[in-house]
């Protein structure tokens, strides 16, 4: 039997937002598998996956999606998570893994793929794209990404403030992700770089309790983990950047 498994980008959380390739990929998959806490608790990509696929086809497979210092318990988790979508995979021949934004942008699907690439010499890994948060934040608050020759810098904040501050300190546009508990460190680096005007941040997006803001009221309260802050390169005038 040829194996396949498949990382499909669902999007930033409106299930709207999941391409038609994405739902076809999604539904022609044996079984679907969504990343769980170990708390147990229904996750983003879950919560957009249920709008396509009947629940009897999904997956909860529990991942450290949350583990930073613990690296043995993340192993763990890597280990045990490879080892039940090698199951399905010999079960149904073919998995999709749900995972939020894209599965080549910050996505537990790399570590999945690696694992069940170690399992199962043989198994075809493909990917189907997916809108980003920082996408849908750029059309939700009106913030354009890039122009003309600008360069485009993403950086997760979870390798620290310094890494955003001198990305900060170029000159095109700057995308900062998982900024929630470091919201502080967030504003003080906009403010030392002269990059808090025209800056935005946005939280679940496409929910319910959806947040946009701007940059400035960065600090009126606490944010979620998975946030995301766009700071646009300076522009003075039409085409400048050509």
């Amino acid at each position: 039997m040829d194996l396949r498994l498949t990382g499909v980008g669902v999007g930033p959380g409106d299930p709207e937002l999941v391409t038609v390739k994405g739902v076809n990929a999604l539904r022609a998959a044996g079984a679907v598998v969504v990343p769980v806490l170990d708390t147990g608790e229904t996750g983003r990509a879950e919560a957009t996956v249920r709008h396509y696929v009947d629940a009897s086809r999904i997956v909860r497979v529990v991942f450290a999606l949350n583990e930073r210092s613990d690296r043995a318990r993340r192993e763990a988790a890597w280990d045990a998570a490879g080892a039940r979508v090698a199951e399905l995979l010999r079960t149904h021949g073919s998995v999709a893994f749900a995972t939020i934004g894209d599965p080549n942008v910050y996505s537990t699907f790399t570590y999945l793929a690696h694992t069940v690439g170690e399992l199962l010499p043989g198994v075809a890994v493909a990917t189907v794209p997916g809108i980003t948060a920082m996408q849908d934040l750029a059309a939700r608050s009106g913030a354009v990404l890039t122009e003309g020759t600008e360069p485009l810098t993403l950086v997760p904040v979870t390798a620290g403030t310094a890494v955003l501050k001198s990305a900060l300190e170029g000159p095109g546009t700057v995308v900062a992700y998982k900024f929630g508990r470091l919201a502080a460190e967030v504003a003080a680096a906009l403010e030392a770089t002269g990059r808090t005007e025209g800056a935005v941040w946005g939280s679940a997006l496409g929910l319910p309790e959806e947040s946009i803001r701007p940059a400035s009221r960065l600090l009126e309260g606490p944010l979620p983990y998975l946030s995301t802050l766009i700071a646009p390169a300076g522009r003075d005038r039409r085409g400048g950047k050509l």
